[in-house]
């Protein structure tokens, strides 16, 4: 018998021995799927890692991974880690199982991409059909992330079909997107800060010194006020770092307000420090 690594096709590996009935039936071997195993030692864990399985089980033409799988293979991370697989199949029937989203939509070519001998829907396309289908702050997570790594305007998704579900609140996600915004919290942050009369931020702004020398890039700035508000990590060589460059920032007059995830689960008192220190530096809040 071969050794056999990662997720396999039962039939196909017991059609050319590679692995007998009672191997397959044993315990060193998972059924991740119908047909669809791997070595117990080697069960998929992330959204990547499941997506790669899940593309396993349609039998003939391969599927398009869609939804936040397409996103986590593209490299823009935006979705819950147990989010299910999106598999887009066209007009053939498959049967849903758990953990999978059968989707029967009948993509153009420009809209798939192969990454990694996977077919993936393409960054436009799945932040188009991201924004359709999720609620307002997650869909401007994700097209936020797809726009970054697709490096195209969130206003292109405007330019396909209306008429589609979802499309009625697809305007309000694109004004809503920025994609300088370089990770979801950053993104959840600066709509959290929107939507309580922050003056609107600069999303990485690079600050420089007054030779013109680099000194830090920070999530958010206020360049008149020479204010920064900064994602800080509670690990402890992440949090050395945060102080020196803290420290950098404030030989250059920047004061830094930081934030932490905690904060944008409950932002009050960090908007309300925010808030002060941009009064103080001279800067009012924004009306709307």
């Amino acid at each position: 018998m071969e050794s056999i690594r990662g997720p396999f096709r039962a039939d196909e590996a017991l059609a050319r021995g590679g692995i007998t009935r009672g191997r397959l039936a044993g315990p060193t071997v998972t059924r991740l799927l119908p047909n669809v195993h791997a070595p117990a030692d080697q069960v998929p864990t992330t959204l990547a890692e499941r997506a790669r399985a899940a593309v396993l089980y349609v039998r003939g033409t391969p599927p398009v991974v869609g939804g936040f799988a397409a996103a986590e293979l593209l490299g823009a991370s935006c979705g819950p880690r147990d989010a299910p697989v999106d598999l887009v199949v066209g007009p053939r029937r498959v049967r849903p199982r758990s953990g999978l989203v059968i989707r029967q939509d009948v993509l153009d070519p420009d809209d798939v991409v192969d990454v990694e001998g996977v077919l993936v829907t393409s960054a436009e396309r799945t932040a188009w059909d991201l924004a359709r289908r999720l609620r307002f702050d997650d869909a401007v997570v994700a097209v936020d992330a797809l726009a970054r790594v697709g490096r195209f305007p969130p206003a292109v998704l405007l330019e396909r079909p209306v008429g589609r579900r979802g499309c009625l609140g697809l305007a309000d996600v694109v004004a809503g997107s920025d994609p300088r915004s370089a990770s979801p919290p950053e993104t959840r942050m600066r709509l959290i800060m929107a939507r309580r009369d922050v003056p609107p931020p600069i999303p990485q702004y690079v600050v420089f010194d007054d030779g013109g020398l680099f000194v830090a890039r920070v999530d958010f700035g206020w360049k008149e006020v020479r204010v920064a508000g900064e994602h800080h990590r509670t690990d402890r060589a992440q949090w050395r770092r945060d102080q020196r460059r803290t420290a950098e920032l404030a030989a250059c007059d920047w004061v830094t307000v930081p934030w932490t995830g905690d904060d944008v689960v409950a932002p009050r008192e960090f908007v309300q420090r925010l808030l002060a220190t941009l009064a103080h530096r001279g800067l009012g809040t924004r009306r709307t």
